[in-house]
C-alpha cells in the first residue's frame, strides 16, 4: 500500500487531463502513449464524448513521449487507488506493462487494450484494435503490385516504433513484408528476415522527427532505397522530408499505417503513397461503452467471431488502386479521416 501511495503522489509528473460527465458517475481512464499524435488526440475525443453520454467521468493519462513505459505504469497505479470501474490502454511496452495490468484486474477493474494488443494479448479482458496485421498486409500488396516487375529487385526500409517491438509494431512490420513477399522467419520479432531487398530498419517513436532521423540513418547505409515502410503517418512525413533533402523524394515509394486527415491529405499531396486507415474515435467509445456495461451488469465484451479481439476495421486509401487489393479513394479517406 505505501508503494502505491507512493506512486499516486507521483503522479503529478503525469500528462493528464480529466473530464467530467457527472460528479457521481463511475470512473472509466484512458491511458494512451502519447497526448500530441493526432491518433491519441481523436482516441481522447471519442472516450470523452461516450462517457458524457453515459454519465461517467473520464482521467485521461498519456505517456510524455511514445516509449514511456514508466509514466503508463503510474497511471495504472493512480485508476486502481481512484476506485476506476474500467481502463482503456495503448500499451508503450505491451510486455512490461502485463503485471501493472494484472494488478488492475485483481482489483476489479476492467482493462480493454486499445489498438495496441498486450503481450499475450489475453492479459487484457479485452481487445478493440485495428487488425494491424491486415493494415501492413494491405500495403505490402498494395506497395508490390505498384512496383509490378521493380519488386523483385527493391530496396526495402522499414521505419519502425521503438525498440521494445510493442505488438502494433511487429503487426504492421510482418503484415507489410508478407505482402510484399517477403519470407518472414519469426512473425513475431522485427528484423529477423534474410531476404537480400531488405536494407534494414531504425526506429522513429512514431514521430516526424523520429522518422527523419531514421530516414537517413537507412539512407547513410544504401542510398537507393526505394520502398519505404512506416509505422505511421507522422513517421511518413519525416522521411518524406529526408529523402526530398537530397532530392529523392519522387522516386521511392512510402506507404504507412493510421489513416489520419494530415496522412490522407499526404496521400492526395504524393508525399504518401497509400495508407490503411483505421478508427480511432470508435475504439474509445467503444472502450467507454464496454467498461459501463461492466460496472451496470458485470459483463465483459466478446471478440469478432474468429478472432482474439473485436476487429474495428481498416481501409487502404490510395487514388492509386492496383488490381486484387481492396481500396478507397482518398476523397473518402478524408471523409473518414480523424485529426
Amino acid at each position: 500500500m505505501k508503494n502505491l501511495l507512493k506512486l499516486a503522489a507521483s503522479a503529478t509528473v503525469l500528462t493528464m487531463a480529466a473530464a467530467s460527465a457527472q460528479a457521481a458517475g463511475e470512473t472509466v481512464c484512458l491511458i494512451t502513449k502519447t497526448d500530441t499524435n493526432p491518433f491519441f488526440v481523436k482516441m481522447k475525443e471519442g472516450a470523452t464524448a461516450k462517457a458524457e453520454e453515459l454519465g461517467m467521468t473520464l482521467k485521461a493519462f498519456a505517456g510524455k513521449i511514445d516509449g514511456d513505459h514508466e509514466t503508463q505504469v503510474q497511471a495504472i497505479e493512480t485508476c486502481i487507488l481512484d476506485g476506476a470501474k474500467g481502463i482503456l490502454l495503448t500499451a508503450s511496452d505491451t510486455s512490461s506493462i502485463v503485471p501493472a495490468v494484472q494488478q488492475a484486474r485483481d482489483a476489479g477493474l476492467l482493462v480493454i487494450a486499445l489498438d495496441t494488443p498486450l503481450s499475450p494479448i489475453d492479459a487484457a479482458d479485452a481487445t478493440f484494435a485495428t487488425d494491424n496485421y491486415k493494415a501492413g498486409l494491405l500495403i505490402g500488396q498494395w506497395a508490390k503490385a505498384k512496383m509490378g516487375d521493380a519488386a523483385a529487385d527493391a530496396k526495402i526500409a522499414t521505419l519502425d516504433l521503438n525498440v521494445s517491438q510493442p505488438t502494433v509494431d511487429v503487426l504492421r512490420n510482418q503484415g507489410f513484408l508478407d505482402g510484399f513477399g517477403v519470407d518472414l522467419a519469426d512473425p513475431n520479432v522485427i528484423g529477423d528476415e534474410t531476404d537480400a531487398r531488405l536494407v534494414g530498419s531504425d526506429v522513429t517513436d512514431g514521430n516526424e522527427e523520429g522518422g527523419r532521423r531514421a530516414m537517413e540513418n537507412l539512407l547513410a547505409k544504401d542510398s537507393t532505397i526505394n520502398v519505404v515502410h512506416t509505422i505511421n503517418e507522422p513517421a511518413a512525413a519525416g522521411a518524406y522530408e529526408a529523402l526530398k533533402s537530397i532530392g529523392r523524394e519522387n522516386d521511392v515509394l512510402i506507404v504507412s499505417v493510421d489513416g489520419g486527415c494530415p496522412g490522407v491529405q499526404n496521400v492526395e499531396a504524393g508525399v504518401i503513397g497509400a495508407t490503411s486507415q483505421q478508427y480511432p474515435l470508435l475504439m474509445a467509445s467503444l472502450g467507454v461503452e464496454a467498461v459501463k456495461k461492466w460496472a451496470d451488469e458485470g459483463v465483459k465484451p466478446e471478440n469478432t467471431p474468429g478472432k482474439d479481439f473485436f476487429d474495428t476495421g481498416v481501409a487502404l486509401i490510395t487514388d492509386q488502386p492496383v488490381d486484387g487489393v481492396d481500396s478507397i479513394s482518398v476523397a473518402e479517406g478524408l471523409e473518414l479521416c480523424w485529426g
